[in-house]
């Protein structure tokens, strides 16, 4: 499993192991069942703390994506589909979401902006 932290990017560690973790499991690179790395041999892979993949951990779990065995470790959980679909539009509305800003700071007026996505969506 290959998890790439960003340093200079604003987004905590945590959240980009966590989204890191979501994507190999949304592409089918990580399966159900299949075991992620020990908090302790990712967190010295990464060369940060234990602490902050714990967090990135214990959100994947709290959101469904895996499951913790105390003792055995973390887990793929059973796929949802509708739960993969529910993160992929999440997903899909923060890109829009900063496509638009994008747009707004560049100075382009809103019905702009929204005749440009009316445009994408006819091809």
């Amino acid at each position: 499993m290959k998890i790439i932290i960003n340093a200079s990017s604003m987004v905590p560690f945590y959240e980009q192991i966590k989204d890191q973790i979501k994507v190999l499991i949304r592409n089918g690179e990580l399966k159900e069942n299949d075991n992620l790395p020990s908090v302790r041999a990712l967190s010295r892979e990464l060369k940060i703390s234990a602490l902050t993949v714990k967090k990135a951990y214990d959100n994947l779990e709290r959101e469904g994506f895996t499951i913790t065995i105390h003792g055995k470790g973390t887990y793929v959980a059973a796929i949802n589909t509708e739960l993969l679909l529910e993160e992929q539009k999440k997903e899909l509305e923060r890109d829009l979401e900063r496509a638009v800003q994008k747009g707004r700071s560049c100075g382009i007026c809103d019905e702009d902006i929204r005749d440009l996505f009316e445009l994408i969506l006819k091809e």
